[in-house]
């Protein structure tokens, strides 16, 4: 069996259901700073068990090839058709400006300049 590219990254080989991947916990503790007690080190190696368990149980199953989407449900854009309909009067939205100038309004600057 080929091994992904992460896996051969991360030194893991890739094994059938009946050989389980063997990681050293306290290494990875190590790699991480983290100071677990034994007791700590145990309960990890038994939740990392049956996750690996759980995972080796999803490889197996067998299924129909789908594309992978990066979202569950097919995403369409709702476009709708252009059309003029009336805006507000140019003269009555500026006249409650603080300020324009030719027909815009006047705003401060974004950045100073020197």
């Amino acid at each position: 069996m080929l091994a992904d590219p992460i896996s051969a990254q991360m030194g893991l080989a890739l094994h059938s259901a009946a050989m389980p991947i063997d990681i050293d916990i306290a290494h990875v503790a190590r790699l991480a700073r983290l100071d677990l007690t034994a007791e700590e080190l145990d309960g990890y190696k038994t939740q990392l068990d049956v996750i690996l368990d759980h995972a080796t149980q999803v490889q197996s199953l067998e299924g129909d090839p789908r594309e992978e989407s990066a979202h569950p449900l097919g995403l369409v854009n709702a476009f709708r058709e252009d059309e003029r309909r009336p805006s507000l009067d140019r003269d009555e939205v500026l006249s409650q400006a603080p300020e324009t100038k030719d027909g815009y309004f006047v705003v401060p600057p974004a950045m100073e300049t020197e």
